[in-house]
């Protein structure tokens, strides 16, 4: 228990960082990097796949015999990014207070354990097209055990390094392990293209659709977009299990497993039932996603709130002090414009280039798009990777929200020029002769939303006491996931309406509300807080 459970934690004490701490805490975030990695890939895995879906013909077990048919089928596709996207913001919530009931390492282990559910499930779904809609609904809903991890990462990995470094310590976990959208764009096209995994995994589909170069009949194993990552997740489950550790500092009352194990399951229970209650108002009634998401936030509250055990619900009681600091909700504000802006896009931007440059006036397939699969994963990459940067600029010049005033000013103006290309390539014979300004455009977008996420997670520490900024970096992330709900669902909205440029204007007026309380509460001479 000693080698796992860490009694004495002082890394503000130069001495101790040096001597023990600071290499404890690298083997911690090396190890936390591929499982928050893995994690996103699972959880966004959903955007790339329904590119795909269309193209083979998957029904959902809906007629698609007309026109009508066809644009319900489109849209219930694009409804599948959206509920992964609820589902994993809502249990970010709970994975907001997972460290200090159930310890660090024990969380990873466990959450990232999970993730096993919904990828054998999909591989064996995804290998027959009449599968019918809930069933896919039901897997992109468990998907959303990978979006809940970087809650309890990002909380976790914030008891493990001093102030003076958190942006840079939080920078890499966040960016690295964002990576994983990236990683999983990249390397889905690469393993549907062949039966990589033999005769265990199924075989391939024909396609229905052409697709550039691909004639109608290829055949795509488009299950192995959930079987690849099945055997890189047991690699991780057994080294965060072995090489991780607990902080006593972080989780008081460490020392039985069974308790903290039943704990963490408790909190994520709550989480999948507000989440699968949420996705009920959703589809089954139909309510406005507006409603759906406060409810489904309170519901997941009043759950941890009401019904945990007393010794857990005392634990919750504490943590629960930052609903009463403002600062808390300013920088919710603010952190869900940079975070919940780059999942958003991250789950929206294939399908946004197929529904842009994929068709033309007449409703058929232009021959001369750009693939989707072959662009796609350079927008998170790059906001991903400039994440670090953006939390060791903002150590460097000792300010968090000047380097979040200068990429929200970025996202501003880059925002406004994609939406200005997608008006230019819509109902034209050539739209993809605007692809290259839209594409340069909405990577500036990616690179201010990553850079200004790094900046955040400096703000944060300083704003809060060390107790207070693991469950407020918990929190604040938890609501800037539903962005990856919020965005594929406006866009699926305001392309079935023929305005997908609609989307980018309400999103630059937010940015533009986030911009003002930055400077204001932040960044102007006077304010109270320099962080």
């Amino acid at each position: 228990m000693s080698k796992i459970n860490i009694p004495d934690w002082d890394v503000e004490n130069n001495e101790f960082w040096n001597n023990k701490g600071k290499k404890l805490a690298s083997k911690n975030l090396w190890l936390s990097i591929p499982a928050l990695l893995l994690a996103f890939s699972v959880w966004l895995m959903w955007g790339m796949v329904i590119v795909q879906m269309k193209k083979l013909g998957f029904n959902l077990g809906l007629p698609a015999e007309t026109p009508e048919h066809l644009r319900r089928i489109n849209e219930l596709l694009w409804t599948l990014p959206a509920i992964a996207g609820l589902s994993g913001a809502t249990l970010r919530i709970p994975n907001s207070f997972l460290i200090a009931v159930g310890g660090g390492r024990n969380v990873i282990f466990l959450t990232t354990a999970l993730l096993l559910i919904p990828t054998v499930a999909a591989g064996v779904a995804l290998q027959d097209v009449n599968t019918p809609f809930f069933i896919f609904a039901l897997l992109a809903a468990l998907s959303g055990f990978g979006g809940g991890n970087f809650a309890s990462s990002m909380s976790n990995i914030s008891f493990f390094f001093p102030k003076r470094v958190q942006g840079t310590s939080l920078g890499l976990n966040a960016g690295l392990g964002n990576l994983g959208v990236s990683v999983m764009q990249f390397v889905i096209p690469i393993v549907i293209a062949g039966g990589v995994f033999g005769a265990v995994a199924g075989g391939g589909l024909p396609l229905v659709e052409v697709d550039g170069s691909k004639a109608v009949g290829t055949l795509v194993y488009i299950q192995n977009a959930a079987w690849v990552w099945v055997p890189l997740l047991i690699i991780s489950v057994i080294a965060a299990f072995f090489g991780m550790n607990n902080l006593k500092f972080a989780t008081p009352a460490l020392g039985n497993y069974f308790l903290e194990f039943s704990k963490i399951i408790l909190l994520i229970f709550f989480g999948v039932v507000a989440a699968g209650f949420g996705g009920w108002l959703l589809i089954g009634l139909k309510l406005n996603m507006w409603l759906v998401l406060p409810i489904t936030i309170l519901i997941t509250v009043l759950l941890m709130k009401f019904l945990s055990p007393g010794e857990l619900k005392e634990n919750l009681n504490r943590q629960f002090s930052i609903f009463k600091s403002k600062h808390n909700w300013i920088m919710t504000i603010i952190y869900t414009m940079t975070f919940g802006s780059f999942i958003g896009y991250s789950a929206s931007f294939p399908k946004l280039i197929q529904d842009v440059f994929g068709y033309l006036p007449d409703g058929g397939v232009n021959p001369n798009a750009p693939n989707p699969m072959t662009w796609a994963f350079l927008g998170p990459m790059l906001g991903a990777l400039i994440r670090p940067l953006g939390g060791w600029l903002s150590d460097k010049v000792n300010s968090g929200s000047k380097v979040t005033t200068w990429s929200t000013i970025a996202q501003v103006g880059a925002a406004l020029g994609v939406a200005y290309f997608i008006v230019q390539a819509k109902g034209v014979e050539t739209p993809e002769t605007y692809w290259w300004p839209f594409f340069v455009l909405f990577m500036i977008l990616f690179i201010a939303t990553g850079v200004g996420n790094g900046s955040t997670f400096r703000s944060i520490p300083y704003i809060f006491s060390k107790e207070q900024a693991g469950p407020v970096l918990g929190w604040t992330s938890a609501i800037a996931a539903y962005g990856a709900f919020i965005i594929p669902k406006v866009f699926g909205q305001q392309i079935k309406a023929g305005h997908a440029e609609y989307a980018l204007y309400g999103f630059t007026a937010y940015y533009l509300i986030c911009l003002l309380l930055n400077w204001y509460y932040y960044d102007r001479k006077n304010s109270l807080i320099k962080c």
